[in-house]
C-alpha cells in the first residue's frame, strides 16, 4: 500500500504517457496480447518484475501512442517480493494499474502511466511527444477542428449547388411546358433545357482536363492584398488556378450557335460582345498573371468596355432586326407605362447597362461560386424574359447558363479553379446584350441584383470616404470593407452561407423579373 501511495506521489512528471498492448508484450511485460474494447473482462493474476532504468530506457526508445484503452502500471524492482493481482471486475471504464518501485534507499523512483483517450492523442501517424508537451495535444485537437469545418465547408458548397441545379432544372421544365402559351407558336420540346443540359455536361468533362493543364501551365491566381482587414482564409487561395473563362465561355456560345445552326443575327451579335468583353478580360488576367500591380487600370478598362457598348449600339442601329414591336429603340414597362421609345437614349442606356453588368459581375467574383451562380441564374431568368420577343436568344441565355452550372461543379466550395477577369467579363457583357437586344434592361437589373448590391456598395463606400473626409472627418466608412460580401465575411459570415444567401436571394429575384417582363412584353 505505501508502494502504491509513493507512486501516485512521485510519479506525476509522466502522468500522461500511454501505450499499447502490443508495446508491453514486445517488453515482456505481459505473457499475451490484450484486448481494450468494452468486451475487456479479463483478470491479470501476475505481472514481471524489471529495474526502473530499464524500463524507463525501453519507454524513450519504444513508446509509441495508444490506439484504443490505456493502462496504468506500477512495475516493482527486483528488490521488491510484492506481487499483486488486479481484478478488472466489470466496469467499461479504463483500465488502470502501476509498475512501482520499491521503498528501498536504492529506488529510482515510480513511473506512473495515466489513462487517456483517444481524444487526447496525436493521430496514428504522428509520434508521441513528451507528457509535458501540452502543446502537441492543443495543436492536435485546433487541427481536428479546423478539418472539421473545412469538411462541413465543403459540404454546404455541394448542397449549394445541388439546390441551385434543381431550381434551375424545374423552372426550365415548367417553362418548356407552358411555352406556347407564352410565345403562342408551337416549340420544340425541351427548347430551353436541351441547351441547357448539354453545356452544362460538356463543361463539367472539359473542367477535368482543363483544370490540371491550367495549373500545369502555371495559370495561378495572386491574391491582392486589398486591405489590412482582407479575410484570414483568402491567402490561402493562393496558386489556385485562374482564367476559367477561357474554356466554359466558348462552349457556351458554340452550343448555342450549333443548336441554331449559325443563323440567328441576334445571338451572332450578342456572342462578338461576349468574346469582345472576354478579350479585356483575357488581357486584364494575362498581365496580372505574375505580377497584380501590373494589370489595367480601371479607368483603361472601363474605356474599352465603352467602347464595345458603343459599337453594339451603332450594330443595333444599322442590322434589321426582327422585333414583335415593328419598331427599335423600344423599352418595354408594366402597365400602366407600356412601350417607351427612347430613341438615342436608348445607345446611352445599352452603354450603361455594359458597363455595369461587366464591373459588377467582375467586383463579386471574389468567393467560391457566387458569381458563377448568380450569374446562371441571371441567364435562367433572362432567358425567360426574352422568349416571348426573341426566341433564339432565350436559347443563347439557357446555353451560357448549363455553361456556368457546369463550370459552378469546379467552382464550388472548394474551388479547384476561378473564372478570372475572362469569365467575369464576359457574363457581364452577355447578359447586357440579351437586354440591349431586346429592350428589357428592367427585368435585367431585377434578375442581376446580386451583382448591382455589390457594385452600388462599392461605389457607396467610396463616395461616403471622400465625402466625409473633405469636410475634415477621418473617413469613416459604411461597411468594414467593400463590397458587400466582403463586409459579411468580416462580420464573422461563412464563405458557404453567403453564397447560399446569395442563390435564395438571385431565385426569388429571377421569379420577379420573369413576371416583370413576361407582362410587359
Amino acid at each position: 500500500m505505501q508502494s502504491l501511495n509513493s507512486c501516485a506521489t512521485n510519479g506525476r512528471n509522466l502522468s500522461n504517457l500511454g501505450f499499447t498492448a502490443n508495446f508491453f508484450s514486445r517488453l515482456g511485460c505481459l505473457s499475451s496480447r490484450v484486448s481494450y474494447n468494452s468486451s475487456f473482462r479479463r483478470r491479470i493474476n501476475r505481472c514481471y518484475c524489471f529495474d526502473a532504468e530499464s524500463f524507463e530506457l525501453r519507454v524513450r526508445t519504444h513508446g509509441s501512442p495508444a490506439r484504443h484503452r490505456v493502462l496504468q502500471v506500477c512495475a516493482m524492482d527486483a528488490d521488491s517480493m510484492g506481487i499483486s493481482s488486479f481484478d478488472w471486475g466489470d466496469s467499461d471504464m479504463p483500465v488502470e494499474s502501476l509498475f512501482s518501485s520499491s521503498d528501498s534507499d536504492n529506488s529510482d523512483g515510480e513511473i506512473i502511466l495515466q489513462p487517456i483517450t483517444d481524444v487526447d492523442l496525436p493521430t496514428s501517424k504522428e509520434r508521441l511527444l513528451p507528457a509535458d508537451d501540452a502543446i502537441a495535444v492543443t495543436a492536435h485537437r485546433l487541427g481536428m477542428l479546423s478539418r472539421a469545418r473545412k469538411k462541413r465547408k465543403t459540404v454546404h458548397g455541394i448542397l449549394n449547388n445541388v439546390g441551385l441545379i434543381v431550381f434551375s432544372t424545374f423552372l426550365l421544365f415548367i417553362v418548356d411546358q407552358w411555352a406556347w402559351r407564352v410565345v403562342r407558336l408551337p416549340l420544340e420540346s425541351f427548347y430551353l433545357m436541351r441547351p441547357f443540359v448539354i453545356s452544362a455536361i460538356i463543361v463539367c468533362c472539359v473542367g477535368y482536363i482543363c483544370v490540371p493543364l491550367f495549373r500545369l501551365l502555371k495559370l495561378q491566381s495572386i491574391i491582392r492584398k486589398e486591405s489590412p482587414k482582407q479575410p484570414k482564409q483568402h491567402p490561402s487561395k493562393k496558386g489556385t488556378p485562374t482564367m476559367g473563362g477561357l474554356y466554359f465561355v466558348p462552349i457556351g456560345l458554340l452550343v448555342a450557335e450549333v443548336l441554331l445552326g449559325f443563323s440567328s443575327i441576334e445571338v451572332s451579335g450578342a456572342v462578338v460582345a461576349t468574346v469582345a468583353f472576354a478579350t479585356i478580360g483575357l488581357l486584364d488576367d494575362f498581365l496580372s498573371l505574375k505580377n497584380y500591380h501590373i494589370r489595367l487600370s480601371g479607368l483603361t478598362r472601363v474605356c474599352l468596355e465603352a467602347a464595345v457598348g458603343v459599337w453594339f449600339s451603332y450594330w443595333l442601329c444599322t442590322t434589321d432586326i426582327s422585333t414583335p414591336y415593328s419598331m427599335k429603340m423600344v423599352v418595354p414597362l408594366p402597365a400602366p407605362v407600356g412601350l417607351v421609345r427612347l430613341d438615342k437614349v436608348y445607345t446611352s442606356l445599352t452603354l450603361f447597362c455594359f458597363v455595369s453588368m461587366a464591373n459588377g459581375i467582375n467586383v463579386t467574383n471574389r468567393l467560391d461560386g457566387l458569381s458563377a451562380g448568380a450569374a446562371a441564374l441571371a441567364f435562367v431568368g433572362m432567358s425567360i424574359v426574352v422568349l416571348p420577343i426573341c426566341a433564339d436568344l432565350a436559347i443563347f441565355g439557357a446555353s451560357m447558363a448549363g455553361a456556368c452550372v457546369g463550370f459552378l461543379m469546379h467552382n464550388r466550395y472548394k474551388a479547384s479553379i476561378f473564372m478570372g477577369d475572362t469569365g467575369a467579363l464576359a457574363l457581364g457583357g452577355a447578359l447586357a446584350a440579351m437586354a440591349s437586344c431586346t429592350g428589357m434592361f428592367f427585368p435585367l437589373f431585377i434578375s442581376s441584383g446580386v451583382f448591382v448590391l455589390e457594385a452600388v456598395s462599392v461605389l457607396a463606400q467610396v463616395c461616403f470616404f471622400k465625402v466625409t473626409s473633405f469636410f475634415g472627418q477621418t473617413g469613416p466608412r459604411l461597411f468594414h470593407m467593400a463590397p458587400f460580401h466582403r463586409h459579411l465575411e468580416l462580420s464573422g459570415v461563412e464563405e458557404p452561407m453567403i453564397v447560399s444567401a446569395a442563390y435564395v436571394v438571385t431565385c426569388v429575384l429571377i421569379l420577379c423579373a420573369a413576371y416583370v417582363g413576361l407582362t410587359s412584353a
